[in-house]
């Protein structure tokens, strides 16, 4: 439990939850005393073993299945969190999908999917909590960007300009409900040690990446995790609309 019990009975709805930096953000909340709202598409063991976990923790916790790429989809998340646990206070939208091909191999329905996941996801997530949050004159926000929206990726066309989209939203959002108290900011993680790289990359790719990293090892998710929190917390008050890279040195922000 942190010191000034910041999370304690606050409710947290974390999208793309059951796994990865999603996962590793809900426990790391759960275990300050947040209840947590579970949100994934699919994974309904794993999404299991994360409410477990959280239960363990001595949190509360429930599970929302739904797809963040429908409005209302996304409007019924919201709703079943605020039925089970009440107002949600944060909202972490980790849900997201890649697809892999050659850059001349790029197709429609691999775009059309991808977009519609990361960018009208992440768009219609924080439109179903934001009026809440507005009326409220509270609520904080953060998105999971990649480092792939600022380097050229032939293989992740379409991820790579759904990211850029995602850290576009996110200075708009910040920008338009500062004033009511809302901040919106993104994560901007480099390579971590999740599904997507071990699944879509062969191992002489990644260590290769990771040989071109400063730091020289791959990220972990509990890493982007503390991150995340510091962004949901007031350690982070005078912030919003910002992007924040993880990336162990490899990718560097103009200053």
């Amino acid at each position: 439990m942190s010191a000034t019990n910041e999370f304690a009975g606050k409710t947290v709805l974390v999208t793309g939850g059951s796994r990865g930096i999603g996962r590793a953000t809900v426990l790391r909340l759960a275990a300050e005393g947040a209840r947590i709202a579970i949100n994934y598409v699919s994974r309904e063991e794993e999404a299991k073993e994360t409410l477990a976990d959280v239960e363990k923790a001595g949190s509360t916790g429930v599970l929302v299945r739904g797809d963040v790429s429908q409005p209302d989809s996304a409007q019924a998340i919201v709703q079943a969190t605020r039925d089970a646990l009440g107002p949600i206070d944060y909202l972490v939208h980790s849900a997201g999908m890649a697809v892999v091909e050659p850059p001349d191999e790029t197709t429609w329905e691999g775009w059309k999917r991808t977009m519609e996941v990361n960018v009208d996801g992440t768009f219609n997530m924080v439109f179903a909590v934001k009026d809440e949050m507005v009326e409220r004159q509270f609520g904080r926000i953060v998105a999971i960007s990649s480092t792939a929206a600022l380097r050229a990726r032939p293989s992740l066309i379409a991820y790579s300009a759904s990211k850029a989209a995602v850290i576009s939203l996110v200075r708009s959002f910040g920008e338009a409900w500062a004033h009511h108290n809302v901040r919106v900011n993104c994560v901007v993680p480099g390579i971590t040690e999740t599904e997507m790289p071990r699944t879509h990359m062969s191992p002489e790719s990644l260590q290769a990446m990771i040989d071109v990293t400063p730091m020289r090892r791959i990220g972990q998710p509990e890493e982007m995790a503390s991150i995340i929190r510091f962004l949901l917390s007031e350690e982070s008050s005078y912030m919003t609309g910002q992007s924040v890279a993880a990336s162990g040195g490899r990718i560097l922000l103009p200053g």
